[in-house]
């Protein structure tokens, strides 16, 4: 039998160990081709390149086991440009990730890493994104390597409803403390900003983004609690975002 043709990228750059780890595991699966961004792009949500070029560079050698380039552009560019211009075919799978820190709760409306995967899936591809709940550069993802290849597994076998993609968080935990894996909703969470003004050594005002994160979900089917109670949560996303609940309300307006 073929193997699967596997698309990996991430928003954390082609250098970022999180992706290096998901390369490892998929290459265990199928036939892997690499489409990633050349520098970080965390944050930048489903941002595209339209007023600027995009630039590709392949960075793997002739007969090397990956497939493998980067991209100059945001990870939405990078499927975009992977599906239209380097693969000849249509991929089984899009992976996305592993980002370092998580995309739980609003953080999916942010995440390049999620925009990746909900772009592979606007392009009819089954699609993942896997995310671990440590920030650092050096995060530990070997505790969640055998999770990760059984998610990947469970969805070629079994495929996903259509218009639907996987946003897949992981713990920061040791793997004998990771108590399984729930399938959850998306918590009601969001972040209290706050603008750290400075002033330049030339006079001129700026500002850093900072804030706190605040859950006010006190349901035990989110994606918060389950990382918070020492679970792996899957949630299944869409990309129509029409509120289907609202327009009989909207139809009884005066319009």
């Amino acid at each position: 039998m073929n193997k699967p043709l596997i698309l990996v990228t991430n928003d954390d750059s082609i250098v970022a160990p999180g992706i290096r780890t998901l390369i490892d595991i998929a290459k265990q699966i199928g036939t892997v081709i690499v489409v990633a961004p050349d520098s970080p792009q965390s944050g930048m949500g489903h941002a595209i390149t339209v007023n600027n070029t995009l630039q590709i560079n392949k960075i793997s050698e002739d007969g090397s086991e990956v497939t493998e380039y980067t991209c100059s552009g945001t990870p939405a560019d990078c499927v975009k440009i992977a599906k239209n211009e380097i693969l000849k075919q249509k991929p089984d799978l899009c992976l996305s990730g592993i980002n370092h820190g998580s995309n739980s709760s609003i953080n999916v409306i942010y995440s390049g890493t999620m925009s990746a995967a909900v772009e592979a899936g606007i392009e009819g591809i089954p699609s993942i994104g896997f995310s671990l709940a440590d920030f650092s550069w050096k995060a530990d993802f070997e505790p969640i390597k055998d999770y990760a290849k059984k998610i990947i597994e469970e969805v070629l076998n079994k495929g996903l409803p259509q218009n639907v993609v996987l946003n897949v968080n992981f713990p920061k935990l040791k793997k004998e403390e990771i108590k399984g894996i729930k399938i959850c909703r998306q918590a009601n969470a969001k972040y209290e900003e706050k603008f750290d003004k400075r002033i330049s050594p030339f006079g001129k005002e700026y500002y850093w983004l900072s804030g706190e994160f605040v859950n006010n979900d006190k349901g035990e089917d989110t994606d918060e609690w389950a990382l918070k109670n020492g679970y792996i949560s899957i949630v299944p996303v869409q990309f129509d975002l029409t509120a289907h609940h609202a327009i009989q309300q909207l139809n009884t307006w005066n319009l």
